[in-house]
């Protein structure tokens, strides 16, 4: 998948595309359907593999509309092509919103499972920056200015900070089953349960939602019809990515100007160039990084607002507003990994032109060291050129890295 409007979009492969969402539908409507079948409700379950595929996607897009979503259009394409008593049978007792909640659910496992491979990859390349680094001094800078003597190390363990603490938010993400039915009660379940005589047809009813779920390696859970706060966690989670990515390229970015030129982006064939002038070298990938961290959080609050509409058992407009936002988020976050990922793994640290700055700005950047000596008395002589305790927060920050790293091994 390509998309001139957004340069890279193909890093993020099928992740969230109409294929992948409809491959997703189908897996849930399948998995729905070996469930009643398990349970002895239906008399068979019919095998939906290679029923529906790309070629379909134009006319459900279309039919898609006479019904507001796509369900209703490939819930008859399934029943029509299907063979066998099972055909029938699918999708009963299902909602609308049951297979397309419970399919961007899978969608977005996929995408979440990616981005925290790349944030893996991300912190050994970070890990290593910071301890190479942790006695390469250099400028610190606070609101543009020159600041105090810091280290690259501590610059990218600060970086790293930032990638573990989204690695953080992608683990407490859950990835649950949305059933409930017409307007989530499981009703039409408990009725088809009953019909076929069923001891406990609620109790069926639940059981086959729970069946549902690990067929589908989700979580069970209750119907969450209207109560959203899966889909806004997954888009806060993706946003804590692009943050602490955006962050770690405006950086680069800032660092890589000509009049500082402390890091550099990797060089790579045909990146960096400019249309009109043959001596560009620009930090292309930190841009596009950026650009992803700047649009990542009005999509959020796309999700958290339909979520705050959210009304009735099934909310008119503001559900239908998450799919693109949803999808849109999860492949851009993709893109940014991906691409964060090259640029940490090529980048260029001048410890040189670093050492060489911070001795020629050395009297303003001792200034605060020879303020506290002052202030602690005589006989106290300034610490000039130092980095304070630099040293042990890299440490700090490296031995919560070696804990992340051993719990993917």
């Amino acid at each position: 998948m390509t998309d001139l409007f957004w340069p890279g979009d193909e890093r993020a492969g099928d992740l969230f595309t109409e294929r992948a969402w409809l491959s997703a539908m189908v897996a849930v409507e399948q998995a729905w359907a070996d469930s009643l079948a398990g349970a002895g409700i239906a008399p068979a379950a019919a095998d939906l593999s290679g029923l529906v595929g790309a070629d379909d996607l134009p006319g459900l897009a279309r039919a898609a509309e006479g019904g507001g979503n796509p369900v209703i259009a490939l819930v008859r394409l399934l029943r029509e092509r299907a063979d066998g008593p099972g055909a029938a049978w699918v999708h009963r007792g299902l909602t609308s919103q049951d297979v397309v909640d419970t399919a961007l659910v899978l969608c977005a496992r996929d995408t979440v499972a990616q981005v925290r491979a790349e944030l893996r990859r991300q912190a050994g390349h970070l890990a290593g920056l910071a301890d190479a680094h942790r006695n390469t001094v250099m400028a610190g800078r606070t609101l543009t200015q020159h600041a105090v003597p810091t280290t690259f190390g501590l610059k990218a363990a600060g970086w790293l900070g930032g990638v573990l603490d989204a690695a953080d938010a992608l683990d407490r993400l859950r990835f649950p089953v949305q059933v409930g039915g017409a307007a989530g009660t499981l009703a039409a379940v408990v009725d088809l349960a009953r019909a076929r005589g069923a001891a406990d047809p609620v109790a069926a009813a639940t059981d086959l939602a729970a069946a549902t779920a690990r067929r589908l390696g989700l979580e069970p859970a209750p119907p969450w019809h209207t109560s959203r706060g899966t889909v806004t966690a997954l888009g806060d989670a993706l946003v804590a990515c692009t943050d602490a990515w955006g962050r770690l390229a405006a950086d680069v970015a800032t660092l890589s100007r000509p009049e500082i030129a402390e890091v550099a982006e990797p060089a790579a064939d045909g990146r960096g160039g400019s249309s009109t002038m043959p001596h560009k070298r620009n930090p292309v990938l930190s841009v596009l990084v950026r650009r992803a961290a700047l649009a990542a959080p009005p999509l959020a609050s796309t999700l958290h607002l339909a979520s705050a509409l959210a009304v009735d058992e099934r909310p008119d407009g503001a559900w239908h507003a998450e799919w693109a936002a949803l999808r849109t988020l999860a492949r851009r976050t993709a893109v940014a990994a991906s691409q964060t990922g090259e640029l940490l793994a090529g980048l260029r640290v001048d410890a040189d032109r670093m050492a060489a700055t911070a001795e020629g700005a050395r009297e303003g950047l001792a200034a605060e060291a020879r303020a506290v000596a002052a202030f602690a008395g005589a006989g106290t002589e300034p610490a000039e050129g130092t980095a304070g305790a630099a040293d042990a927060l890299v440490d700090a920050v490296l031995v919560r890295a070696d804990r992340f790293m051993e719990t993917d091994t």
